[in-house]
């Protein structure tokens, strides 16, 4: 290179840059630089992913100063583009645009293989693309016919010698398949490399596609989202029930079923299965793929569904001490669990944390981060089976509750699921006990002008999980339930709204006109949330004492339930400890999110597996201190913890200051509790 004929080319963002000649192409200059400048076609022109934008005028940053010609002009390869991703005027080829002067090369972040990914519908925090495969096109030279030539070996050294990618392997299926469809011409191929070490697919010409879909397996719904690998764009969501509730509503009566008929672990993973496979057609379909375009997936799920999808058998974890068949992250091919996909698809399994604390709650770290924080952090996903993690001190602690089917809508007498016509907000008026509630589905709420014809469809069919919640909470603060839990107690205010119902008073929650059923609040369907959350906040304290602290300073909500609980009824109601209001929040599907970021990158999933290698696990069903706990946290917000930073926000009701140990009502409230606490332990 003589001095006239060098030219300083500056890549922003990145700020690289050196001095290339004439001719050079700017994918190439990218490339001896190290600037992040993505291809597939390896410079042919063909896949436009290496798209960037010259940008022209005085930079006395850099000291140059850039005008038009100092690109080459467009040529063919340019002006017979036809790729996916269209080429604006302002954009140019890199591997098509040469150098002929100075310039500033900006890389716009879509052309970007690590580019950024931000997306509205799934909270993807400030995730840099890490791909786990990547799409290499390759030409490969014609036989040679020389003993021991085969068209696997020319692929491998042209992917070397074009791509500088050595040492790769290849899957059998992919060797085979290049072997049987050998022929005497040159071809042109796609290659699909991944984790940098095995070309697991090859297409004829180019493929600049590849799918990956991420599945978080609930015991109640499945949720998948399919996404573009290269670009970390999530095509299509889509969720269906888990067809396992037939065998059971929760976890232990899945495991209950497994128990008591032979061969029910089989049953149960069959169906997991096939509704995995009926998903992943529905995201196909939603985002016109097909299936042989699914190279890579991630699943997630709590440890029995974890094992159930597997084919693990599930019935240790039924019992103390809760032994996982496996705990670190699996990758197992798709074709071994019948799901259907590219015949070399892969399914990464993130890792289990204990015993009842699975790849579901790793997802949710990995998506939350609590642990990166400083202060004391909490992080909730509410369920059937809640997990929780704890961390600060530089410490990381996971345990799960029992907390039932209350909270969605079982064992609640006009409980049902979220759906439209479900009550899911609820405020009762302090001094006249009249209620008000908005419906799924709805905009006004019911005091509002045109609710009646708002719910002319759909009626009003039930209570949901976050309506619950809300009606318990809204009881207590109205003075119409004693912080026993007691509907109608001695020292709450009358009401008409209150009836009796046996030996105990209910709550009309909703009185119709037109014949549709009275929906109540009655005492059991108190306690039944009373025995909910009071689990959740006993395993949540439990963490506290081992984390020796008092106080969180922060709380997520995860889960679908989660995303749309009212954080500060939630606090009135004791489901959670104290915190600043303005720092308790719902995080939505924090395991899909994880998932997804597991599927876009392998960083974080080398990440993960650090992480949870460093969680505490806290077996609760084993821990002394948990009935206590559990038994405290029956009243409503607590018996004696206090709720200083919730007052700044709410009004909370005067509690009963707590008796002296040894009257007669202290005795009689601890029999009262004790049997409550033996009655959920059951």
């Amino acid at each position: 290179m003589t001095e006239t004929d060098d030219h300083l080319v500056v890549f922003t963002p990145s700020g690289l840059r050196d001095s290339f000649a004439t001719g050079t192409t700017l994918l190439d200059a990218a490339r001896q630089l190290g600037v992040d400048l993505d291809s597939v076609c390896g410079g042919r022109g063909i896949c436009g992913r290496c798209q960037v934008e010259p940008t022209f005028g005085e930079f006395a940053k850099h000291g140059i100063t850039a005008v038009d010609n100092h690109v080459s002009p467009r040529g063919a390869v340019e002006k017979n583009y036809r790729g996916r991703r269209p080429l604006t005027e302002s954009r140019r080829l890199g591997c098509a645009a040469a150098v002929c002067g100075d310039l500033v090369i900006d890389v716009p972040a879509e052309s970007q293989v690590h580019r950024q990914v931000i997306r509205k519908d799934v909270n993807l925090g400030n995730l840099a693309l890490d791909p786990v495969l990547i799409l290499r096109l390759v030409e490969i030279s014609p036989p040679s016919g020389t003993i021991g030539d085969r068209p696997d070996h020319r692929l491998l050294d042209a992917l070397a010698d074009q791509w500088g990618l050595g040492g790769l392997t290849l899957d059998d299926k992919v060797a085979d398949s290049l072997i049987s469809g050998s022929t005497d011409r040159p071809s042109t191929v796609t290659a699909a490399i991944r984790d940098g070490r095995c070309v697991v697919a090859v297409w004829p010409g180019l493929r600049d596609r590849a799918l990956g879909v991420a599945m978080d397996v609930g015991s109640t719904t499945i949720a998948g989202h399919l996404c573009d690998l290269a670009t970390g764009a999530v095509l299509a969501t889509a969720g269906t029930m888990n067809p396992q509730i037939r065998f059971g509503e929760d976890l232990m009566s899945r495991i209950s079923y497994v128990m008591m008929n032979p061969g029910g672990e089989a049953e149960l993973t069959t169906a997991v299965r096939d509704a995995l496979n009926d998903l992943l057609a529905d995201l196909c379909l939603q985002g016109e793929a097909e299936r042989d375009e699914i190279l890579e997936m991630v699943l997630v799920g709590n440890p029995i569904m974890h094992h159930l999808f597997l084919g693990l058998d599930p019935t240790p974890l039924g019992q103390a001490p809760f032994t996982l068949a496996v705990e670190d992250a699996l990758d197992v091919p798709a074709a071994d669990l019948n799901l259907e996909a590219h015949a070399c698809t892969r399914i990464h399994v993130l890792p289990c944390i204990a015993g009842h604390v699975g790849a579901d709650t790793a997802a949710v770290v990995l998506a939350s981060r609590p642990h990166t924080a400083d202060d004391v952090r909490l992080v909730v996903d509410v369920g059937t089976n809640a997990e929780i993690v704890l961390t600060g001190n530089g410490r990381i602690l996971a345990a799960s509750s029992p907390t039932g089917p209350a909270f969605e809508g079982a064992q609640v007498s006009a409980g049902q699921r979220a759906t439209p016509g479900a009550i899911e907000r609820i405020r009762i008026d302090p001094d006249t006990g009249e209620p008000r509630f908005q419906v799924i589905g709805t905009e006004p709420w019911s005091d509002e002008p045109g609710f009646d014809q708002a719910i002319a469809d759909t009626g009003v069919t039930g209570i949901c999980g976050s309506g619950i919640i809300e009606v318990v909470a809204e009881l207590w603060l109205a003075g119409l339930m004693d912080a026993d839990g007691v509907i109608g107690g001695p020292d709450t205010r009358p009401s008409r709204r209150l009836i009796p119902d046996g030996r105990t008073l209910s709550y009309v929650l909703h009185d119709p006109d037109d014949g549709d059923s009275t929906i109540l609040v009655t005492q059991n369907d108190v306690r039944a949330i009373q025995l909910a959350k009071a689990a959740l906040y006993a395993g949540i304290r439990l963490l506290m004492d081992h984390l020796e602290v008092d106080e969180v300073n922060q709380i997520s909500l995860a889960g679908a339930f989660g995303s749309h609980i009212d954080t500060v009824h939630a606090t009135v109601l004791g489901l959670v400890p104290d915190c600043d209001p303005d720092r308790v929040a719902s995080i939505g599907n924090a395991a899909g999110a994880g998932a997804i970021i597991a599927l876009l990158s392998a960083g974080a999933r080398t990440e993960i597996q650090e992480v949870v290698g460093r969680i505490e696990k806290i077996e609760t069903a084993l821990e002394p201190s948990f009935q206590k706990h559990f038994v405290d946290a029956m009243a409503v917000p607590h018996r004696t913890a206090q709720y200083p930073r919730l007052s700044t926000r709410i009004t909370l009701p005067q509690r009963p200051a707590a008796s002296a140990p040894g009257t007669e009502r202290t005795r009689r409230r601890r029999r009262r509790r004790n049997a409550v606490g033996e009655e959920h332990q059951t």
